[in-house]
């Protein structure tokens, strides 16, 4: 056990949080108009891997956060193939930085729920998981991304893409 947590959910929260401050440095890459090659290839990648691993605890009957990951992984799929297999031609660069910031805005959607939960001082603030402080929080976070997602699809134009190089 770490800080109360099996390891497979240590190894979970890790890769969570390791996709969310990926995809940050990819999203503020983004308002640069910068492709960041290595950073969007962690970020694809770890954000995937919290989605499947999501799947991995035990399921009993469909919950939102199986309709979330279900979700998620149907959009991370379209933007690695408007990233990776459309190299960002035409209208698929719109769609990736769509789909990318749709993908991070849901790990940290994730994110603040799981922090209401197992946070005692935010818990206290909103017991139930929900509320108007809980409400604030998560209309903070979408409001975050609705701003960051225009802002990205409107400056991200990226000269050149090479599938999987470094940057």
């Amino acid at each position: 056990m770490i800080l109360g947590m099996t390891i497979f959910t240590a190894v979970h929260v890790l890769i969570s949080l390791i996709a969310i401050v990926s995809g940050l440095v990819v999203l503020f890459g983004m308002f640069a108009g910068k492709a960041l090659n290595g950073w969007t290839a962690w970020f694809l990648a770890t954000t995937v891997a919290t989605s499947v691993t999501g799947f991995l605890f035990p399921i009993h009957g469909f919950t939102p956060a199986l309709g979330l990951g279900i979700l998620s992984l149907i959009v991370l799929a379209v933007a690695i193939a408007a990233r990776y297999g459309r190299h960002l031609h035409g209208q698929s660069r719109w769609i990736y930085v769509v789909g990318a910031v749709v993908a991070l805005y849901f790990n940290s959607f994730v994110l603040v729920v799981q922090s209401f939960l197992k946070v005692p001082a935010l818990h206290a603030l909103a017991p139930s998981g929900s509320g108007p402080v809980f409400a604030l929080a998560q209309g903070a976070v979408l409001l975050f991304y609705l701003v960051s997602g225009f802002i990205a699809a409107k400056n991200f134009r990226p000269t050149a893409v090479v599938a999987l190089a470094s940057g």
